[in-house]
């Protein structure tokens, strides 16, 4: 069912220190920033040869990643995102097996325009686990 590694998504207080720290620190190729308010989060894509990391910054109120930063004021990693060849297909066989989709079960539209899902942590070993259809 998993393909590859699609991005590690790590949460941060600041969007912009954070992005600056991966460029100019790390000498790394960072997207401009992507405002999700569906997800309330504003995103950006550090790109790496093998994979992204995705980098997190609260957008609105009650957005998911304020949550998580009052937990972990200093930031940390939030998701994994695997791709999946079918969306539809992987939800049902994983709801199968017992395993919980997060909010109403149905794909939204993610950053990368594809439709994604979030799995319970619970139920991955406290990995907030997100499945991307490619």
């Amino acid at each position: 069912m998993l393909g590859r590694v699609n991005h590690i998504a790590i949460a941060v207080p600041d969007l912009e220190a954070a992005s600056t720290t991966y460029r100019d620190t790390l000498g790394a190729r960072v997207s401009a920033p992507q405002a999700l308010p569906e997800h309330g989060v504003t995103v950006v894509f550090v790109e790496l040869a093998n994979t992204k990391v995705e980098l997190l910054e609260p957008l609105g109120e009650g957005s998911p990643i304020a949550a998580f930063l009052e937990k972990n004021p200093a930031g940390g990693m939030h998701h994994i995102c695997y791709e999946v060849a079918d969306i539809a297909e992987a939800a049902e066989s994983l709801k199968a097996a017992g395993a919980r989709v997060l909010g109403d079960g149905k794909p939204k539209i993610g950053a990368h325009r594809k439709p994604v899902l979030f799995l319970h942590p619970k139920d991955f070993f406290g990995t907030l686990v997100e499945l991307e259809e490619v």
